[in-house]
């Protein structure tokens, strides 16, 4: 199944990358920054019919389309194209993520840097890979020694659970924070070592199905902001090295 997604996937990105630059036809979903393009919706279009062909009585839930319930014991989660507002702007940070659920448990993902081409990839307990090459969390064991990556949800306007203040003291408490615009490229940095830790809260499934896999099977930590265990339909969730997740726990709770 894994070489499955992983095909679907570059596939999808290639569709994306021939996209990326031209002029794009912008439709808002929830408000103004809220994005969706001609090119999320086909590349959603390319993933879902090769399910369906290739895996005909499998559930499927997917950002632009929804849930399609056959009664499956497994779910695909699709973010078709993570990171839509850079992908409109020309910005070259975006991603396509895939995970796969048996019985409610994530058991493979794959998310495509696509511009950056690299394949992340992870199977339950065979840990997480690079284009191939085994992948790790860092090895930080302070929050002052720290870089972390986070992302503000769409209603960011209203300050939900006091993100912005949350960000300022958690900016102050570490080396830095960066916020590059596709969750699923954060979760694949914090698996890869790069950033130590990763916040954010509104998620969805298709943001994080895959990158939970990958950053746990890479050693990491995935809980929710009072240090409970977490699935993919949890809305916010705190992603660590492990070494440091007790003092963003503390600014988080």
């Amino acid at each position: 199944m894994l070489n499955d997604i992983i095909y679907i996937s570059k596939e999808a990105g290639s569709l994306i990358r021939k996209a990326f630059g031209s002029k794009q036809d912008i439709e808002f979903k929830t408000n103004v920054k809220n994005l969706v393009t001609k090119t999320d919706k086909a590349s959603e279009l390319l993933i879902i019919d090769f399910i369906k062909k290739k895996y005909p009585s499998h559930n499927i839930l997917a950002e632009e389309s929804g849930e399609q319930n056959n009664n499956s014991e497994y779910l695909w989660v699709i973010d078709p194209l993570d990171g839509t507002t850079n992908f409109a702007h020309g910005l070259p940070v975006f991603s396509v993520s895939i995970g796969v659920m048996k019985n409610g448990e994530i058991i493979c993902g794959v998310i495509y840097d696509v511009m950056q081409d690299i394949l992340y990839s992870s199977e339950k307990g065979s840990g997480s890979f690079a284009n191939g090459k085994r992948i790790l969390v860092s090895s930080t064991e302070h929050l002052s020694h720290s870089l972390l990556v986070t992302g503000f949800p769409y209603d960011i306007a209203d300050n939900p659970e006091g993100a912005l203040e949350k960000f300022s003291s958690i900016t102050k408490a570490s080396r830095g924070i960066r916020r590059l615009g596709s969750a699923a490229i954060d979760l694949c940095y914090v698996a890869a070592g790069v950033f130590d830790g990763f916040w954010e809260i509104h998620l969805h499934p298709w943001d994080m199905c895959a990158g939970i896999l990958l950053v746990e099977e890479a050693g990491g930590k995935v809980t929710g902001f009072r240090g409970e265990k977490v699935d993919t339909f949890t809305k916010k969730i705190l992603t660590t090295n492990g070494k440091i997740h007790d003092e963003l726990l503390e600014f988080l709770r």
